[in-house]
């Protein structure tokens, strides 16, 4: 799509100034709608003239009827497309082009993706394949530059470094709209070298600068906003929202974790107007639930749904978003701002009955008009480099006899690190029936692939293993299991596929969702790669032990995430992203 300056073409505005006031028809008139109306709060019966990618005129209804195409919208919502402020395409596991035939008919028409795992995967190289990729899309993406790769240096090792070097050449390039969320809270508040030259960079640059303020508060809260960081996704309760937002930063509210958003709802509820700097955002979210609920969409009809005044939620998710990202042309029902527009039937489920991208009816009913053709992606699919596993690579060993103590990482997401004393048998720990192994194994090239393994505690009793290459943020190879020989088999599965999901009971590999590009993503059509991850995940039932809202499937792609505060198994150890320890296995 094309940026800002397309719409100041001046023959353009002359055929708009025209149509605006009755010289000239109309490309296309949408007819009996009701105006969203962002600035006013207002919902005003009107029509809407377009001329190419322009709003030319929001007038009085059944005034004009000179258009080339008329479109009747009686008794249905106009809208401005919907703008995702902080969101992974490659948690979709799709390309670009498999993610906007989904996303676009839902009425999402930009988003702000962080490549983050792309880079980290594919350093670089695949920065400017992310940047190609996005090209000729009905959708607008607007990459940012990742500034944590890895995520948590000294940590853990993924597939490249960005240094201040690399952001400073990933900032020049005109396509990027700033940088990614800031991750190393530590290296922010601790003023690294590298955390200073990167958000220096950014700050440089006049660009976005996007944070990850996960846990931060008080004293660290101030600091991290201090150094110039300019945003936050990582809330996890209405204070927190709150928090964040007397500090300055823009929040973008993600849907990702459902489980806070009723607490945030009845937070906002506290305050005497929707705050200008909440915006709304995906983040993460799997190809089944994408294509089954929605992007977006999903998450704004959560949100009325928990109590959230509909015209709130699409403020925050159109008009707010645009002044973030810094597009005036973007938000607004209004002539002179682009045509993205969505078509609604009603403010309660927000069904989509048409979506215009810069004045091109792209979507129908919920259906992409248009499939994005072209051939399939077959860059970087060797990018699982692991040498053939055994079941003994999966054993925890030490001379120790009778007992050993042992360093496990307690309960998922919320971390803690606990010493339990294990028995031995043969020179091995016997892991007790509630507890599971996790091996983390270097896949990029850059090290030897050994497995670095650690006892992970209140997960459940497991009867199989998974293994998966999408483990943000580094995205290693992890495999979970009680059973040596299910997790050889599910991880030689990935190897040999080149990447994704696999589920194994004992020697037979029970589902397999193969994500070749990056061992993160697929080109098949979305809806193909949606019904084998649901597959996969009813596999993944048969083996494992899910207690919701934290034990859960999703819980596996983040159990290495060793940025976030509390204890994670890395390929280098178990590490923690609020103290920058690193330890081993055993205490």
């Amino acid at each position: 799509m094309n940026e800002p300056q397309d719409l100041n073409e001046t023959v353009l505005r002359d055929r708009a100034v025209a149509a605006a006031t009755g010289r000239a028809p109309f490309d296309i008139l949408l007819r009996g709608g009701t105006v969203v109306d962002m600035a006013t709060s207002e919902l005003r019966v009107a029509d809407v003239g377009l001329v190419g990618p322009l709003i030319a005129s929001v007038h009085s209804g059944g005034t004009r009827a000179d258009a080339a195409q008329v479109i009747d919208v009686t008794g249905r919502f106009i809208a401005p497309g919907l703008i995702d402020t902080h969101m992974h395409i490659e948690s979709s596991m799709t390309t670009p082009r498999r993610y906007a035939e989904v996303v676009v008919p839902q009425g999402t028409t930009t988003v702000v993706w962080d490549p983050h795992e792309v880079g980290n995967v594919a350093g670089l190289a695949g920065i400017d394949w992310a940047v190609g990729a996005i090209r000729g899309l009905p959708l607008r993406v607007l990459p940012l530059a990742p500034s944590c790769v890895p995520s948590a240096p000294g940590l853990e090792q993924g597939g490249a470094v960005f240094e201040a070097e690399e952001m400073a050449r990933m900032l020049a390039m005109p396509e990027i709209c700033g940088v990614a969320e800031v991750m190393d809270m530590r290296g922010v508040l601790d003023r690294s070298p590298k955390m200073r030259g990167i958000v220096g960079e950014g700050l440089a640059s006049g660009k976005l600068v996007c944070g990850h303020a996960r846990g931060l508060e008080g004293a660290d809260l101030q600091g991290y906003a201090a150094a110039g960081v300019g945003s936050d996704h990582e809330i996890t309760s209405g204070e927190d929202l709150l928090a964040k937002l007397r500090a300055g930063l823009t929040v973008e509210l993600r849907g990702s974790h459902d489980y806070v958003l009723p607490g945030v709802v009845e937070a906002l509820k506290t305050l005497p107007h929707l705050p200008q700097t909440l915006t709304i955002c995906t983040d993460d979210v799997f190809p089944d639930d994408l294509i089954v609920r929605g992007g977006m969409v999903d998450v704004i009809r959560r949100l009325v749904r928990y109590g959230m005044p509909a015209l709130d939620a699409l403020r925050a998710a159109t008009l707010n978003a645009a002044m973030r990202i810094g597009r005036p042309d973007l938000g607004l029902v209004a002539p002179g701002r682009r045509a993205d527009l969505i078509v609604i039937d009603d403010l309660k489920r927000f069904r989509m009955a048409h979506v215009f991208a810069s004045g091109r009816e792209v979507g129908r009913d919920g259906v992409a008009l248009d499939r994005v053709r072209g051939a399939g992606e077959t860059r970087f699919t060797d990018t699982v480099k692991v040498p053939l596993l055994v079941p003994s690579d999966f054993v925890l060993r030490t001379q120790a006899v009778g007992t050993v103590a042992v360093n496990t990482v307690f309960r998922p997401r919320f971390t803690e690190l606990r010493v339990q004393e294990l028995p031995m048998r043969d020179g091995a720990v016997v892991l007790p029936e509630d507890k599971l192994m996790m091996a983390v194994i270097h896949r990029h090239g850059l090290r030897e692939a050994v497995p670095s393994l650690g006892v992970l505690d209140d997960w459940g009793c497991w009867t199989g293993a998974i293994a998966t290459t999408v483990a943000h943020d580094s995205h290693n190879l992890c495999v979970f299991g009680r059973d040596p020989v299910a997790m050889a088999a599910a991880a030689n599965a990935l190897r040999d596929c080149g990447g994704g999901m696999a589920v194994a009971k004992g020697d037979r590999v029970l589902a397999v969702l193969p994500l070749p590009v990056c061992g993160l993503l697929s080109d098949a059509a979305a809806e193909r790669t949606a019904h084998a991850l649901v597959r996969l995940r009813a596999a993944a039932d048969e083996v494992a032990d899910w207690a919701p809202p934290l034990r859960t499937f999703k819980a596996l792609v983040g159990a290495s995430l060793a940025c976030n505060p509390g204890p994670r198994v890395t390929d280098l150890g178990i590490g923690d992203g609020a103290t920058g320890v690193l330890i081993g296995p055993f205490a």
